[in-house]
């Protein structure tokens, strides 16, 4: 990738290691699933992130497989709160800095609690956005869980 992110400049600064891995963006298609065909991976260890909204905690940021969907009600037990609801897309960019297709966990405009979906444990690496659509990062998952500052809960549905 010829610009760094601001998610692999954060990774580098904490000795983190990752491989970008870049893809084709379909504008009709940002699907995780897509992208997991295009980089022929599995989509259960590719992760996407979510940005949500809880009624006491304000702005949770949520990763789970691409292969998965999430339950709020899960989502809002993890966090702690009543209810939450995911953040509209013309809020993304604002609050994380980031656009749809392309949100990463790392790197956002602030630090926000952060829970990962346990399936995140069954693979010495996962990947995440890295910040940009067209590319995500593959890391080892327990250093990402670490670095994020990260809890590891049960949050898709069945």
């Amino acid at each position: 990738m010829k610009n760094k992110t601001n998610a692999m400049r954060m990774l580098e600064m904490a000795h983190i290691e990752y491989t970008p891995l870049e893809y084709e963006v379909d504008e009709n298609d940002l699907s995780g699933m897509h992208i997991a065909h295009q980089l022929n991976m599995d989509p259960d260890m590719m992760f996407k992130t979510i940005a949500a909204r809880g009624e006491k905690r304000g702005i949770l940021v949520f990763c789970i497989p691409v292969s998965c969907e999430i339950d709020l009600k899960k989502a809002a037990t993890a966090a702690g709160d009543k209810r939450v609801e995911l953040l509209p897309v013309k809020e993304l960019l604002g609050i994380t800095g980031y656009i749809r297709g392309g949100c990463s966990p790392i790197g956002m405009k602030k630090k926000f609690p952060t829970f990962i979906d346990e399936t995140c444990t069954l693979f010495d690496k996962i990947t995440v956005s890295a910040g940009v659509r067209g590319c995500q990062l593959l890391l080892d998952s327990a250093k990402l869980c670490e670095f994020l500052q990260a809890e590891i809960c049960d949050l898709t549905s069945e």
